[in-house]
C-alpha cells in the first residue's frame, strides 16, 4: 500500500502538503495524497480512520507507520494499538496483495511489470519526496532488492521491499 519511506521523505511529504503553513494537514489534503499513490477513500471513510479532521506531524508518521504496519502483517493481526482495530483474519493476506499490486502500479508506469529506476524517480519527484538537484540515487534504492539483478523490480522484488521495510 505504502512505498518505503523515511522519517525525513515524510516530513517532505507533510510540509508539501501543509499548504497553508499551520502544522496541520486536512483530510483533503491527506486524501489527495492518497489518491495520488492509488489509495481510494471517501473523506467519510478517512474521517473515520484518523478520527479527527487534520493531523500534525506527529499524528501524520503515526497514520503512516500504523498503515505500513498492517501491511506487514500478513497474518492479519494487530499489533502496536494501530487506528484501525476492526481488521479481521479472513481475506486479510488478499487484501495485502491486492493493497500491494495497487501501489506496484502506481509505480510501474509503463504497465511492463517492472519498475525502473526512472518510473521510481518520477513517482518520487511527483510525491515531492525527491527534489530536482536531490542526490538520491534510485538506481541504488532498486539494486538493494533486485535480486534477480537486471536492473528492476518485478512484483516479488517489490513486496519483499515493501515487507522488509515494515519490519525494521
Amino acid at each position: 500500500m505504502m512505498c518505503p519511506l523515511s522519517t525525513n521523505d515524510l516530513h517532505r511529504i507533510f510540509e508539501n502538503l501543509d499548504k497553508n503553513g499551520d502544522g496541520q494537514v486536512s483530510l483533503d489534503e491527506l486524501n489527495w495524497l492518497l489518491e495520488r499513490i492509488g489509495v481510494q477513500f471517501s473523506l467519510h471513510e478517512l474521517e473515520s480512520l484518523v478520527g479527527k479532521p487534520s493531523l500534525d506531524i506527529n499524528e501524520f508518521l503515526f497514520f503512516y507507520k500504523s498503515i505500513s504496519m498492517q501491511q506487514g502483517d500478513a497474518s492479519g493481526e494487530n499489533e502496536g494499538g494501530d487506528i484501525r482495530e476492526d481488521v479481521g483474519v479472513d481475506g486479510q493476506e488478499d487484501e495485502d496483495e491486492k493493497d500491494l499490486a495497487k501501489a506496484f502500479g502506481v509505480f510501474d508506469l509503463n504497465g511492463d511489470g517492472f519498475i525502473s529506476s526512472e518510473e521510481l524517480e518520477s513517482v518520487l519527484r511527483r510525491l515531492g519526496v525527491l527534489e530536482e538537484n536531490s542526490s538520491r540515487d534510485c538506481r541504488t534504492m532498486i539494486r538493494v532488492f533486485d535480486t534477480n539483478l537486471d536492473g528492476l523490480l518485478d512484483f516479488q522484488e517489490f513486496k519483499t521491499m515493501m515487507f522488509q521495510n515494515t519490519i525494521s
